[in-house]
């Protein structure tokens, strides 16, 4: 399995970009944006992660102008992907291709992966021939290293990898949280790619922020250990000590972020100078031997992550495929409802005043009264549920969020 040094492993996930209006993705922050490529570029860190779909279409092009636009092509790695769910006809997916080279300003990819690869996706990609109009852009040098990004099954990888070993990279949702996850399954697709020696790169390792901001008594147990770690450096540091780990994305929207994250990853690169040695079987369930935890600290994060399973409501983390890949005819912005439903009931967890909960109600009416779709106007279509990576039965919980703000 090969190893990497925890030194370039930070990626900058465009996913959640500074906004000057947090109720429009599309008012990206240019200013501040500019400011966190640069200092992340500074810091000698090169991997920019972006899609299609990401910021209501306009990762792509903001990735254009803040990166690609002020830095040496040279000097930065870019990866994007084949959006596969909206393929209709090998043309559209060309078209799709060409246009995101476009809208990038580039001539070829460092990194390009095959969307969200599940079970139906799979299916798509063949029948239109994407995999292999994509090897022969392989060939061509248009894209230096292809890959897949999946949040199905570890079987299904493990079919993929098998059928199609010419793969050279997976994209996994893996955090502490989901590393023992039944609907997730973070270790055992971890250990699929373990097995087929292919190198992953970890999106969600703080979960959408949900393991930056966990319960009281779970910062009591974490703290207890390490008092001067920050929540989120706690998954930061799980998810990059896994042994062919070749990236994490974080989604930064901020310069402190940017800043923390940078600090945090060179102190991780002088910490696997002297790798520690871990047994097989330790507590947290991985087939290989962690880089920067020890025992203690992974028996601490297994009974963090069961914890947090619960005081978790919704386990969404805000992606918004629900949304951007199968857009809700009703207008509901599922992500954001999820966000105030669980924040009201973490708040309610622990004894907070009914003043706690009507501020996520009156935000909630303010998205109503803007013009999306409340959560009693679900008409249980489900296709969000189709796309959701959490594999969250949608339309069930929009029921229980209309019962706490529709009333």
């Amino acid at each position: 399995m090969m190893n990497y040094n925890a030194a370039g492993k930070l990626g900058f996930g465009f996913m959640r970009m500074p906004l000057t209006n947090p109720k429009d993705d599309t008012s990206i922050d240019m200013p501040v944006l500019e400011k966190m490529v640069d200092s992340f570029f500074d810091a000698g860190f090169t991997y920019c992660d972006t899609a299609w779909m990401y910021h209501a279409h306009m990762s792509e092009p903001t990735v254009g102008r803040a990166v690609v636009a002020r830095h040496p092509r040279e000097s930065f790695t870019v990866a994007s992907k084949m959006p596969a769910w909206m393929i209709r006809s090998h043309k559209k997916g060309v078209e799709i291709f060409e246009a995101q080279k476009e809208k990038l300003g580039i001539d070829y990819f460092d990194y390009y992966l095959v969307h969200d690869m599940n079970a139906a996706n799979y299916k798509k990609a063949q029948q239109f021939d994407m995999i292999s109009y994509l090897r022969e852009k392989r060939a061509s040098g248009e894209i230096r290293c292809l890959g897949f990004s999946c949040h199905d099954t570890a079987e299904h990888i493990d079919r993929v990898l098998t059928e199609c070993p010419f793969f050279e990279f997976v994209q996994l949702q893996i955090n502490y949280l989901d590393w023992e996850s039944d609907d997730v399954q973070s270790r055992r697709c971890y250990e699929v790619c373990v097995k087929h020696g292919v190198p992953v790169i970890v999106m969600e390792p703080v979960k959408g922020g949900t393991l930056a901001k966990v319960s009281k008594k779970v910062e009591t147990l974490l703290r207890s250990v390490h008092p001067d770690w920050s929540l989120a450096s706690w998954a930061l540091r799980f998810a990059a000590g896994l042994p062919g780990v070749k990236v994490v994305l974080s989604g930064m929207s901020t310069p402190k972020q940017v800043a923390e994250n940078v600090a945090l990853f060179r102190e991780m690169a002088e910490q696997t100078d002297g790798i520690k040695k871990i047994s097989k079987g330790n507590t947290m369930g991985s087939l290989t031997q962690h880089e920067i935890l020890g025992e203690e600290e992974l028996r601490t994060l297994a009974q963090a992550a069961a914890m947090i399973r619960g005081t978790i409501a919704i386990p969404c983390t805000g992606c918004r495929y629900c949304v951007e890949e199968n857009s809700c005819p009703k207008q509901i912005p599922i992500a954001k409802y999820f966000s105030l439903y669980n924040t009201a009931k973490l708040e309610e967890v622990h004894g907070g005043a009914d003043s706690d909960k009507l501020n996520q109600k009156s935000e909630y009416m303010d998205y109503v009264n803007r013009g999306s779709g409340a959560a009693a106007d679900c008409i249980t279509c489900r296709k969000c549920e189709q796309v959701c990576p959490q594999h969250i039965r949608i339309a069930d919980r929009l029921k229980e969020v209309s019962a706490v703000f529709d009333t």
